[in-house]
């Protein structure tokens, strides 16, 4: 009993954390929308990644966050700092373009 106890509460303490925290590069990168990018250099594609499910499904706000941060960083080591989703997260995966502006 205490067991399944301290394994719900591991469950749900799990359920809405973020396990991803962004570089100091990677918070240089602008999360914007297309119309933010229309005047810079697009720099290419990042593709992010992250588990979506530990039991059950986890919070669509941490798991989205967390693919936002693997993303910016990525695109930091690119020489970009603007990132746009490219559609939705779908299983806890994400393509974003990556955009140089000025």
């Amino acid at each position: 009993m205490m067991k399944s106890i301290s394994v719900a509460a591991l469950v749900l303490l799990f359920s809405g954390c973020s396990f991803v925290k962004v570089s100091d590069e990677g918070a240089q990168v602008a999360q914007a929308n297309p119309a933010d990018v229309v005047n810079c250099r697009e720099i290419g594609d990042v593709d992010s990644k992250t588990t979506a499910r530990v039991l059950f499904n986890r919070n669509k706000t941490s798991v989205q966050q967390e693919l936002i941060d693997l993303a910016r960083d990525q695109a930091a080591k690119l020489g970009a700092n603007a990132i746009v989703p490219v559609g939705e997260p779908v299983d806890g995966q994400q393509t974003f373009k990556a955009y140089a502006c000025s």
